[in-house]
C-alpha cells in the first residue's frame, strides 16, 4: 500500500488489524490494532522488542491514549465518512495538548479535498485510497497558500504577522 508520509510518497508495510478476535489474536511485526486490544494486553505487548501501533475511532476519547503516547510509534486515527471529522479533533488534542511527537496517520476514507486540513491538525501521514493517484493526492497539500487561522501546523495567525 502507498502513503504519503511527511510529504513524501512511499510504500508501507504496516498492515491495519480492523476486526480482531481477542482471544485468538496474535499480533505480528508491522500490525496496527485497535485500541481496545492495547488496552486489554499491552502488559504482554509492551514485553516485545517491537514498534506498536494503534488504530483509534472517533468513538473513544483522547485522554484515553494520554497514558500510552510514549509507547506507540503510531496512531491511525479512523476517517470512516466525510461527514465524521472528531479525528480531526483528536489530532489536534494529541499534538497540542499532549505533545505526542510520533506518526499521525489518517486512515480509512482519506479524501484528497481534506488531506489539507488534517495535515494542519497534525495528521503527518495519509493512507491513500485504492485506486486513487499518490502523486495528486500530495499535490493538495499546495491547494491554499494563505491560512488565516493558527493550527497544529502554524500557530501565528495571519493576522498578527502584519
Amino acid at each position: 500500500m502507498q502513503i504519503i508520509k511527511d510529504r513524501n510518497i512511499s510504500n508501507d508495510d504496516w498492515v491495519i488489524a480492523r476486526e480482531i478476535d481477542d482471544a485468538a489474536f496474535v499480533p505480528k511485526d508491522n500490525t496496527i490494532f485497535p485500541f481496545s486490544y492495547w488496552q486489554l494486553n499491552s502488559g504482554d505487548l509492551l514485553k516485545q522488542n517491537t514498534s506498536h501501533a494503534i488504530w483509534i475511532d472517533g468513538d473513544i476519547e483522547t485522554e484515553q491514549l494520554s497514558s500510552h503516547l510514549n509507547h506507540l510509534s503510531i496512531i491511525a486515527l479512523d476517517f470512516p465518512a466525510f461527514k465524521d471529522g472528531r479525528s480531526y479533533s483528536h489530532a489536534r488534542i494529541l499534538r497540542d495538548r499532549y505533545n505526542y511527537e510520533g506518526e499521525l496517520r489518517a486512515i480509512g476514507n482519506v479524501l484528497r479535498d481534506q488531506m489539507f486540513f488534517m495535515l494542519r491538525c497534525g495528521i503527518n501521514c495519509f493512507e491513500v485510497t485504492e485506486g486513487k493517484n499518490a502523486e495528486d493526492a500530495l499535490k493538495s497539500f499546495n491547494d491554499f497558500t494563505v491560512r488565516y487561522q493558527a493550527a497544529a501546523d502554524d500557530a501565528v495567525p495571519i493576522y498578527k504577522l502584519r
